[in-house]
């Protein structure tokens, strides 16, 4: 018996140490982490940048872009101290500050500080042209990737087919996969529709409608009514491969996030060198574009840091104190 609890001991600690070992390029005393998401997605070329432009506007610390598993992973990581600047939906935000269980926080992430807005994000409903679906309400009894578990994307698969009427239970087959992986799926045949939520022009799903017959399938404005997470918009007509046609879809915002333990002039200069070099942000990507000054803080679904309020007050853009 004291030979089984000593394996177990040892088992405990190795996964411990394993654990650390992973955090520890994050948590790193030397660089300051830019928390994004996986590397086919629109976090992270975004992130890229935001190294380079963070860099050059404060030289005295280093920056690192870490890829995570994207917004809930980001804001657990930032309410740990384990980050200086994340990318977070909107959606998600809400539901760290509430503390939500179910969209994976196990108490309310009240450390969070809100930058500024981002762009938006496009509900991609992939379906295989084979597959039998042209309808949301087609997935029942379908082979589905709802995204990496617990990240924006996924939540928003719940809330999507939740606000049509179906679960998880409807589905066939339910797949946890970063984007990247749903396409490989999609392609080879092992999976007939992928959601994926992300910026206009995400390299991914031009990726999918380049290598296989696929069909865009509309979200109807229903789902809007249904779920008050989305607004409706369209992806325009040739936003990708063989997409001919406007396609009827949900959006949500996303944001720039960071830490209340950092201190108001450091976050100031961090805001000043996103919001200032917005024209070098907006050719990363397509969906950079979409990042504005004005908007910046048209929406605040967390309270502002007070180094971003002080940047855009200067600007008039904020109301004073």
């Amino acid at each position: 018996m004291r030979g089984a609890e000593g394996a177990l001991l040892w088992r405990a600690r190795a996964l411990l140490a394993g654990v650390l070992l992973c955090l520890a390029p994050i948590i790193s005393a030397s660089e300051l982490a830019i928390l994004t998401g996986g590397t086919s997605g629109v976090y992270y070329p975004i992130g890229q940048q935001l190294e380079v432009l963070l860099e050059e506007a404060i030289p005295e610390h280093r920056f690192r872009v870490v890829s995570t598993q994207a917004s809930v992973e980001n804001l657990n990581l930032l309410q740990r101290g384990a980050g200086v600047l994340a990318l977070a939906q909107g959606d998600t935000l809400a539901d760290a500050w509430a503390g939500r269980q179910e969209a994976g926080f196990a108490a309310a992430r009240h450390r969070i500080r809100l930058v500024g807005a981002a762009y938006p994000d496009f509900i991609h409903l992939l379906a295989r042209k084979d597959s039998g679906i042209a309808a949301l309400e087609d997935l029942a009894g379908k082979r589905v990737s709802v995204g990496a578990s617990r990240s924006g994307t996924e939540i928003s698969a719940r809330a999507i087919l939740g606000a049509a009427g179906l679960s998880y239970a409807d589905l066939l087959q339910v797949e946890y996969l970063h984007y990247g992986e749903s396409v490989e799926q999609l392609v080879s045949g092992e999976l007939d529709a992928v959601i994926i939520s992300a910026g206009l022009g995400v390299a991914a799903v031009g990726e999918a409608a380049r290598r296989t017959a696929v069909l865009f399938v509309p979200i109807p404005p229903n789902i809007m009514t249904a779920s008050t997470r989305f607004q409706p918009i369209a992806i325009p007509p040739g936003s990708y491969p063989g997409q001919v046609v406007a396609v009827p879809t949900a959006a949500l915002n996303n944001f720039f996030v960071t830490s209340a333990d950092l201190s108001e002039a450091l976050v100031y200069r961090i805001t000043r060198a996103i919001y200032d070099n917005l024209d070098r942000i907006h050719v990363v990507h397509p969906a950079a574009r979409a990042i504005s000054l004005e908007r910046a803080l048209a929406i605040r679904p967390v309270e502002v840091h007070p180094g971003a309020l002080r940047y855009f007050r200067e600007l008039g853009l904020a109301e004073s104190p």
